[in-house]
């Protein structure tokens, strides 16, 4: 994935909120993820097109965490997401 190409949801899934968690639902495939924490918050960002990089200087404001922790949490995140095509 590039760091500067902008992404979205790619379909509408079915999210619940539980207790901080966010349980997403494709009923298409059956997949389905659980998130929480700033997982959550990448989520919430992914409604507008984004980039992975502007993803990431957003959770740097917000996080007490190395550019280098952030960018390999964010883009593990997002390849799960891509996997499931959910991006």
């Amino acid at each position: 994935m590039e760091m500067d190409k902008k992404i979205k949801l790619s379909k509408d899934i079915n999210v619940t909120e539980l207790d901080g968690e966010k349980v997403m639902v494709d009923f298409e495939t059956g997949k389905y993820f659980i998130i929480k924490g700033c997982g959550n918050d990448i989520w919430d960002m992914l409604s507008e097109e984004i980039s992975p990089n502007e993803i990431i200087d957003k959770l740097l404001t917000e996080y007490d965490v190395s550019r280098e922790v952030c960018t390999q949490s964010v883009m593990d995140f997002l390849g799960k997401m891509e996997e499931y095509n959910f991006v």
